[in-house]
């Protein structure tokens, strides 16, 4: 042989076999990772069940656990012996001898080539098939288990006269089914196909018949079972028209039938289903004829039927028959669309009033002591006061407050609250033992009236719970401590031998040990070494700092902890704390949902929920499992201790037949109503999310009316945030007030809407808020009916950004190099008119928080812009002070006709406008305020005292005129 490795001539080159040692070595060490990669992922299984069991929710991992397993090995395994059966059948229908031709004779290499791992092929290829559709099938558990627990809903849809229960919690699994049913075929037609080719019995070159008459029989089976699924999803498809969304007209989620679906499609689908039951029988036929003529021409007859009955006579149906006449034909459907959308998110209920919007011309005095009945104006604004309370009240650098704070109820007062939270980012020294074992907690709950500002305090908050740790109205001695909220995403390892940081004084640092029950205990070692691998820490295998009694704390959020013990509920965006006996307790609020509501429109549940505050806050995002619903109901009420962790579920909707379903699913994991504490109840509310979800629908749905509706000739929006530079939609706000009719104040989240496209005020909704209120939940809305148009919010925003004053104060605020805020924008109903309230804050250059400066106040087309709210309304209602107004749009002020008197007065103006700009530049916010006031009283001053002149030259002039005409006459 030629020398092809280089060595001297006739020496064979040989590669050096490893040594024993070698191999051995290899094999250890394969054998390692193989266990290693074992211990990872029971690592991972163990950690799971410890952390439910931690938290009294076993049974919930459990149920999952084995419906995922029953469901990978059920259909794993029929998938395996429905592609394995079929190969092994067609192997054992080949033909004993093959043709002699070029074809056969290269097949024959490779049937040579796998005849010696025929044993392990099968098996291996079923396997795998088996492995892949098992697991698609685990990720149905949810789809089971609302199809085996399914509850009647006790409505039925319109169409077939069935339960709205089948088409919530039947048809999603039939689909499935039916779904695994056509990968089933079609995976075992393509595997006899190649396995009868393989072995002679298809044949594509080779002289004499095709195919065997064997060959013949079974994929003729094969393709009659596919055309039989095809009959049943035409059946199916006739219930899916019921579910079916499209664009039309004012919606662009229409879902249920249309006239071309019932009059066109239904019976289209039902001739497809006769004719492929037909075509499916002729495909078995072939067994005895043993010839693909007939079935051929009846496939063939089926895919010619479903392009022109399943798709040209639609198409015809809706040209010539539904364009001409659309709102005649379409009437009956939309009726039956508006009745289900509006049961389906629950606001079939929703109460309409009217409301001129332009406000009554009554007694002043009276309607001044109105307007300090009729609301409690939230004067701090919850998303602009967090730096304040960071300021103020955050007393160490490694603490932090929500960027949003939240707003609840304590002794009657409408109260803005936030917990004082861990930032281990602001920690100064870096290291594992400190993030993990030293700073584990917040400290405290910290809160001030929404109403009022600390007197003297040029603006701030009235606190009524500071301090470290916290004092003030919340029960003596609660436990302040917070070790579970919305910024602590980190594990702790806690309750061991190495001491926490609790908090620091003027005596220095007071340490703590963690008593909770919440926690899994790491002083087992093989626990120590599953979560040592989970979180890739390989410290928490020998760190001193772990051992007896040391815990770990993670899933941390209140959010992460709810959905994790509830994987069917959808979780509101925004949980909130509250101090309930002698502990902190964040309230989540928690929503049953589904897609398959018949006629009800859907609405994708991320964009509906986007706003002004969700926009630049994640925190606030609503989780949901399914993006797309047409189906909610606050269902269930969650609480999570901020100390230890627990978890607890009440049911709040005891009628909702989606979270009966569940609760057979699940057993004993959701409390009864009756269950919720007093004092807990107290705190409940009416959920941001729901209401959001619920005024977009409004904003469509308000018409009842079909003619109207097929025309969107009154489409509602929610109008963008007038105070935001983004164009968002604005927040609802939660708001004690009184709406019209009602006797006393009701804690109520209100909204307002505009016409769509234009920015005037359309309509007001509001809904009773307060859980305890036998009214809770009862949505109002206030329709603007005036022959005048109402000012929209983002109107009246830039009209009082208009006003002299206004303008004015900006202007100063941007001289000293601070920053004007505008705070929420709330809107009242009075006496039928909308009183428009709005703080004002200003951030100074050298200061970190805003301060509120300024009041705006707006009724019957009269704004005022005070220092106080007190002052706004004697302003805005004429009974104290004068009335500023924003010019009109085109028209120019009048010529000053200047006398001693007004140069007298402007003179004093221009002393208060310089001796306010002196302080804005030292800061001295006092000192600016009452030169803003003899500023005001200067132009006063000057108004009147040109109007006298103006008056007095008036009458002259007639005087003059009366004698000129007196003379020529």
């Amino acid at each position: 042989m030629p020398d092809r490795g280089g060595g001297p001539t006739g020496q064979r080159m040989r590669v050096g076999r490893p040594s024993r040692r070698v191999r051995t070595l290899l094999m250890t060490l394969g054998v390692l990772a193989a266990l290693a990669m074992a211990f990872v992922m029971f690592a991972g299984f163990w950690t799971d069940w410890l952390w439910y069991r931690s938290v009294k929710y076993s049974s919930v991992f459990t149920t999952t656990l084995w419906t995922k397993i029953g469901l990978f090995f059920v259909f794993g395994l029929l998938m395996a012996l429905a592609v394995g059966v079929n190969i092994w059948l067609a192997h054992r229908l080949r033909p004993p001898l093959s043709a002699m031709s070029m074809e056969q004779q290269n097949l024959d290499r490779y049937r040579m080539g796998i005849a010696p791992y025929k044993k392990w092929l099968l098996p291996s290829i079923a396997a795998l098939v088996g492995l892949i559709a098992g697991a698609s099938a685990a990720g149905q558990w949810r789809t089971w288990l609302m199809w085996v627990n399914g509850v009647p809903f006790g409505q039925k849809d319109p169409q077939f006269n069935l339960d709205v229960s089948f088409y919530a919690f039947d048809l999603p699994w039939y689909r499935f089914l039916l779904g695994f049913g056509f990968a089933a075929a079609v995976l075992s037609l393509i595997a006899a196909a190649l396995t009868h080719y393989l072995y002679g019995g298809l044949r594509i070159t080779s002289p004499g018949a095709r195919a065997t008459a064997a060959a013949t029989g079974h994929l003729s089976v094969l393709l009659g079972l596919f055309v039989a699924l095809k009959a049943v999803a035409y059946w199916l498809d006739r219930y899916g028209l019921a579910v079916k969304s499209s664009d039309f007209k004012a919606t662009d989620n229409w879902t249920g039938l249309r006239y071309v679906d019932a009059n066109a499609y239904l019976p289209a689908k039902t001739i497809l289903f006769c004719i492929a039951v037909i075509c499916a029988l002729l495909f078995f036929a072939t067994l005895w004829r043993r010839t693909w003529q007939l079935p051929l021409i009846g496939f063939g007859l089926l895919v010619l039927s479903a392009i022109l009955i399943g798709g040209l006579y639609p198409a015809i149906v809706q040209q010539f028959q539904v364009k001409p006449n659309e709102q005649a034909k379409e009437t009956p459907y939309i009726e039956k669309n508006i009745e289900a959308t509006r049961k389906a998110y629950g606001i079939d209920g929703v109460k309409v009033d009217e409301i001129s919007g332009t406000g009554d011309s009554g007694n002043a005095e009276q309607q001044r002591d109105q307007a300090d009945s009729v609301a409690s104006y939230r004067l701090n604004d919850p998303n602009v006061v967090s730096p304040t309370f960071q300021q103020l009240e955050q007393e160490r650098k490694y603490y932090q407050f929500p960027t949003t704070l939240d707003v609840d109820r304590y002794k009657g007062q409408d109260t803005i609250i936030g917990l004082r939270e861990l930032n281990l980012e602001r920690v100064d020294k870096k290291n594992w033992i400190n993030q993990h074992f030293i700073y584990t907690h917040g400290y405290g709950a910290i809160a001030a009236k929404g109403t009022e500002i600390q007197p003297g305090s040029e603006g701030s908050p009235a606190f009524t719970e500071q301090g470290l740790p916290t004092t003030g109205t919340f029960n003596k001695g609660y436990e302040q401590r917070i070790y579970f909220g919305e910024k602590t995403t980190q594990y702790s390892i806690v309750g061991g031998p190495q001491k926490e940081l609790d908090y620091e004084e003027a005596g220095g640092q007071k340490t703590y040990q963690y008593r909770g029950k919440g926690g899994i205990d790491l002083s087992n070692p093989l626990n120590r070494a599953a979560y040592a691998a989970v979180f890739s820490e390989p410290q928490m295998l020998y760190s001193g700092a772990i051992g007896e009694g040391s815990k770990i704390l993670y899933n941390r959020t209140p959010k992460e902890r709810v959905e994790a013990v509830a994987p069917w509920l959808t979780i509101d965006g925004d949980a909130y704390p509250t101090v309930i006996g002698k502990r902190v307790v964040w309230v989540v609020d928690a929503y049953t949902t589904t897609n398959g509501y018949p006629y009800a429109s859907r609405t994708t549940l991320g964009t509906t929920t986007t706003d002004a505050l969700t926009n630049d806050d994640s925190q606030r995002t609503l989780v949901a499992q399914q993006n797309q619903v047409n189906y909610i109901r606050n269902s269930v009420k969650a609480t999570v201790d901020a100390y230890d962790g627990t978890v607890n579920l009440y049911t709040w909707d005891d009628k909702d037949p989606v979270l009966k379903t569940w609760k057979k699913a699940f057993p004993g994991t959701v409390k009864a109503k009756s269950d919720i504490p007093a004092e807990l109840k107290e705190h409940l509310r009416y959920p941001q999310d729901l209401f959001k979800v619920q005024r977009e629908q409004l904003g469509v749905y308000h018409v009842t009316n079909a003619d109207q509706f097929y025309n969107a000739s009154d489409v509602w929006q929610v109008p963008n945030d007038p105070t935001s530079g983004d164009r968002v939609a604005v927040p609802p706000y939660y708001l004690s007030l009184k709406m019209p009719g009602d006797d006393q104040q009701r804690f109520s989240l209100t909204t307002t809407f505009t016409p769509s496209g234009r920015p005037n005020l359309a309509a007001y909704m509001a809904v009773d808020a307060d859980a305890n209120s036998a009214q809770y939940g009862t949505l109002r809305l206030l329709r603007v009916t005036g022959e005048s148009e109402v000012d929209g919010p983002v109107q009246w925003q830039s009209k009082l950004s208009s006003i002299p004053a206004v303008q004015e104060f900006t202007r100063n605020a941007e001289t000293s190099k601070s920053n004007m805020i505008f705070g929420n924008l709330l809107t009242v109903p009075m006496d039928n008119g909308f009183l428009y309230v709005e703080p004002i804050y200003v951030q100074g250059s050298n200061a970190e928080y805003p301060l509120l400066k300024k009041v705006a106040v707006s009724y019957g087309g009269k704004t005022a812009f005070e220092d106080t709210l007190e002052q706004a309304l004697n302003t805005v209602f004429g009974t104290e002070g004068a009335v500023t107004k924003p010019p009109e749009e085109g028209t120019t002020q009048p010529p000053t006709n200047e006398n001693p008197t007004v140069q007298e007065a402007l003179n004093d103006a221009q002393k208060a406008f310089e001796a306010g700009q002196e302080a804005l530049k030292k800061g001295d916010w006092e000192a600016y305020g009452q030169a803003q006031k003899d500023l005001e009283d200067a132009l006063k001053r000057a108004e009147d005292a040109q109007s006298n002149a103006d008056t007095s030259g008036d009458k002259s002039g007639d005087t003059a005129g009366d004698q000129s005409s007196g003379d020529s006459t």
